[in-house]
Parts: structure tokens; sequence; C-alpha cells
């Protein structure tokens, strides 16, 4: 480590072919999404005309779809981090009861590797009305329950909650893995100390295994927060953004923009409006868990 401190070029050297993909893959794109949003353009043709920040104005003021589909994307990412704490009770119970836990988890993390447009036509299919063969309606319906059969995915009230609970299910693995590993990588020793103390159970993992746990928990709250913040490709194979803008989020609205009406310019501002919300809730996300660790430390 002292050689590579002195030789600085030498960290160089390896850092930076990773580092200009990098940023050809992420920043370079931000640029030009940055530029095309100060234009109106269809995205086709080499006339654009310079509007500076009108396209902000209309998303912001003008737009009636804007705000409901913020509000939306929201909803969707405060559901994801709803089954975070569950995650993370799951994983403490089967680290603590289940002898072979890696294979359960493993179980628990198979929606995560299927593909998205498999997970949609799946889960479509299960919401389907009774005449179409639909799972839920066919269950109801068996029970005597035909007053509360629907067409869930055309129902306006009901379309976006059906979306909330396929997400959950598809990445409740990928957190559970996260918050297990974190689990697992807690050492024994404290536990066997706190055991001796007196502190066993339950109350081991409230005063060892959550303290220790914050730094997982953080990482998965940022990525379902950030991730759910651009949830698109599940919400375009299930329902495109339907019945009449009722699942729209501002992933969705900014792709229906962008290349169904040809406002390229439009759907580049409202692309980067999405960069700022999540660059801010990342500073927020992240301030808020670097007191709580500091609390806990």
């Amino acid at each position: 480590m002292n050689v590579l401190k002195v030789r600085w070029w030498t960290i160089g050297i390896f850092v930076l072919p990773c580092l200009l993909l990098y940023m050809m893959m992420v920043f370079v794109p931000i640029v030009i999404s940055g530029y095309t949003s100060l234009v109106e353009w269809d995205g086709i043709g080499v006339n654009k005309t310079f509007v500076g920040l009108d396209n902000y104005v209309d998303i912001l003021f003008h737009d009636p779809h804007f705000w409901p589909a913020v509000r939306r994307t929201l909803m969707y990412a405060v559901f994801s981090m709803a089954e975070i704490p569950i995650c993370l009770l799951f994983a403490i119970l089967i680290n603590r009861y289940v002898k072979r836990g890696n294979r359960l988890v493993s179980i628990y993390f198979m929606p995560v590797i299927l593909s998205v447009v498999i997970i949609g036509q799946l889960w479509k299919t299960i919401y389907n009305p009774l005449d179409m063969g639909g799972m839920i309606n066919g269950i109801l319906n068996a029970l005597g329950m035909q007053g509360h059969m629907r067409a869930w995915l055309s129902s306006p009230q009901f379309a976006m909650y059906c979306l909330y609970f396929v997400s959950l299910w598809q990445y409740f693995g990928y957190h559970l893995i996260i918050q297990f590993t974190g689990v697992q990588n807690i050492p024994s020793d404290i536990y066997e100390a706190a055991k001796i103390d007196g502190a066993d159970g339950f109350k081991a993992d409230r005063y060892i295994t959550l303290p220790l746990i914050v730094p997982v928990f953080k990482i998965s709250i940022v990525l379902a927060f950030i991730g759910s913040l651009q949830a698109f490709d599940l919400i375009m194979v299930m329902t495109g953004g339907g019945p009449a803008h009722a699942t729209d989020v501002i992933s969705t609205l900014m792709y229906n923009n962008t290349f169904l009406t040809f406002k390229y310019g439009y759907g580049s501002a409202l692309a980067m409006t999405l960069v700022f919300i999540c660059l801010a809730f990342t500073f927020v996300i992240n301030g808020v868990f670097n007191r709580i660790e500091k609390k806990v430390g």
C-alpha cells in the first residue's frame, strides 16, 4: 500500500479505463439530456429551437399528469422500502432457526433472476378477469366472494396497488439476501459474549444485530428507493401507464412524451427532473443514516 501511495500514477493506470467507461455510460448521456432539455425538438429532424427553461416550466406548472406521476413514483418507493424491515426479520429468523438458510434464501431470490417481461405477463394473467382465466378472480369466485371480483389492471383505483404488490414480490428475495448476508457477517463471538451477560434471542437482536446492520440496511434502502424512482419496465409490460394515466410514473411519462408524441426536448426535461429527484433523495437518505450511524456508534 505504501508503494501505491507513492506511485499514484499506478492507481491511475488501473482506474482510468473504468472511469472513462463510467463517464461515457453515465455522465455523457446526462450532459446530452441536459442540453436537449433546453430545446424544442422532435428527436428526428435537425431543426432545434432553443427554449431555455420553458420545458421545465411546462412540466412543473402546466402538465396535468406530472404531479400525479410524482406522487405515484414516491408511493412506489415508499412501498418498496416498507418490505426491507420484513426482509431483515426474515433474515434474522432464517439465520437463527434454519440450518441451511442459504438454500432457502436462494429460493426467495428466484423471482429476481426472472425476466421482467416474464414476470409482467405472469401477473397480468393472474390479474385477468374470470372469463380470461384470472387466478385471483377464480379464487374469489370459488369462495363465493363475487362482489370483490374486478378487472384489477383495468381499474384506475386498484391498478397501481397491483403493481406495488408485484414489485414487492419480485424484489423481496433481493433485499432478503442483502440483509441475510449482513446478519451472517456479524461475528458470533459478540452474541456469545452478550449471552453471558444475559442478552439472548430478540434482546440480542435489539442491542447487537440492529445497530451493526445499519450500514447494510442503508444500502437496501438506497437501492430500493432509487430503483423505485426509476421504475419503468414492469409498468410498461403490465399497464403501459394506463388506464387513463392511472399508473403513469415519471419514467413512463418521460417515455410516452419522448417516443410516442415525439416531444424529445420535453422528455429530456422529464429525465433531468428525475435525475434531480434521485440525487436529492440520495443525499437526504445518506444524511439521515449518517446521523443514525453516529448515534449507534
